[in-house]
Parts: C-alpha cells; structure tokens; sequence
C-alpha cells in the first residue's frame, strides 16, 4: 500500500510535464506528507460536454485522495479507498465503474514505506524510507477518480460535487521489494495516454498492461530511510545520517 507521498510542484509544472491543455485554477501547497483524504493533484482525459465524439483534452486538478462511488451515501468510507490492488480492482463495485472511463495520473516527486523489523514479541521497529525515480525525477501513479455528492432531502438544493480518487497498487518488484511487499502501479511516459484515454473502455487486460509496464519504473527506483514523518517540510525526505 501506500498511504504518504510527496508532491511539491505547482499546477503550472505538472501541466507542463504531463503535457496538458488545461490547470485547474486549484491551488495546493507544495507538501511533502501527503495523506489520505486531503486534495492532491490528478491528471485526466475529458471528452468535450458538447461532443463526446471530439478529442479528449488533458487536464491538471485537485482531487479528495479516497475514492468514493457516485452510490455512496457519505463521503467518509468504512472502509479505506485511497489505494486499489491492481490485481482485484475489476471486481470490486467501489472501483470497477471509474475503471471503465475514468482513470486519472497521481503525480508525485516520491513516496513513503516503513520497513518492520522484529516480530512482535520483543517489539517491532517500522523505519519509513522515502522512494523516487532518479531518472525522471517525477512519479506518475496510476490512478481513478470519481465524482460524488452528498444525497439531500427532496426540495432541498442539491449538494456540490466532490472530486475524489484512487491509486492502483501491485506486487512490489525492484528495490522497494526489500522494504515492503506492495508499490503503486507508476506509469512510464509511453503509456500514459492509453491509460487515461476516455475512450478506451478499462478492464483487466488494460490493467494488466500498466503493471507490467511498470517494471521499467519500478526497477530504477532508489531508496533511503529518513526520520518519523512530524510535521511537513522538505526535511522530511532527507537521508538518516
């Protein structure tokens, strides 16, 4: 799983790194501890409103990290929705309808995992270590989104739409496998417009595809362990030591 990450790049930087048309006027601080349920940026294909036969356009905006289902009665889940395992995600109803026409890139610099030692019985030790591409120097996660809002009463006026999303997670592989046994799904640049195209209609295969392709990414993946996470500051993903 992964439940921190880094982003410390504007709308206007991620736009241009993911080629996109179009930055949200949403502006989110730099941040280099990211949690579940607070805004991050996302990267989506949109169809025009006017002509769903157009071109899709690539858009940079914020979203609520934890998915919820249009279905959803509350926004806050019983159950934790801000990573999907890429391996069953096709077949649970929280997710299966954004994987169809609604998949979206979390970007981030880099992400957390803590590695236990120990077995309990004397006391374990988690030391999380800080995660990044060296090469790109910029992670694209695979994710979906979905909009959601809060059902009123009749007569009532309607309740503002929520944009929230997920990120895909798979097998770790590569050398984050020595830490933990999970990693987010991290798309190379030739697969990106595949996986966010709204007209191509998601299911397993495709989901296969970005795991598979996201081995490349995976094994040139450089670690180090940093102190606890308090606060948030660039000191966060400095080296111990």
């Amino acid at each position: 799983m992964c439940g921190r990450y880094a982003n410390t790049k504007s709308g206007e930087e991620l736009g241009r790194y993911f080629e996109a048309d179009e930055v949200d006027e949403v502006r989110l601080p730099p941040s280099w501890n990211i949690a579940p349920t607070q805004q991050v940026p996302i990267v989506v294909d949109r169809l025009p409103k006017d002509d769903p036969d157009g071109m899709p356009s690539r858009l940079v905006t914020a979203a609520r990290w934890s998915l919820v289902p249009r279905w959803a009665t509350e926004l806050a889940s019983p159950y934790p929705t801000f990573n999907a395992r890429s391996e069953t995600v096709h077949e649970k109803s929280t997710f299966t309808g954004a994987l169809v026409r609604s998949r979206a890139i979390l970007p981030a610099d880099g992400y957390y995992e803590w590695h236990t030692v120990g077995d309990g019985a004397k006391g374990t030790v988690k030391t999380p270590h800080y995660i990044h591409d060296p090469v790109e120097g910029e992670l694209a996660f695979a994710g979906l989104y979905s909009w959601w809002r809060a059902p009123v009463a009749e007569g009532q006026p309607p309740s503002p739409w929520v944009l929230t999303a997920t990120m895909l997670t798979r097998a770790a592989h590569g050398p984050a496998a020595s830490i933990h046994d999970r990693a987010p799904v991290m798309l190379p640049r030739e697969v990106w417009d595949e996986w966010l195209d709204p007209t191509v209609e998601g299911d397993q295969d495709l989901v296969t595809m970005v795991v598979h392709e996201s081995e490349q990414v995976l094994e040139r993946l450089e670690l180090h362990p940093v102190a606890p996470l308090k606060g948030d500051g660039p000191e966060l993903i400095v080296p111990l030591g």
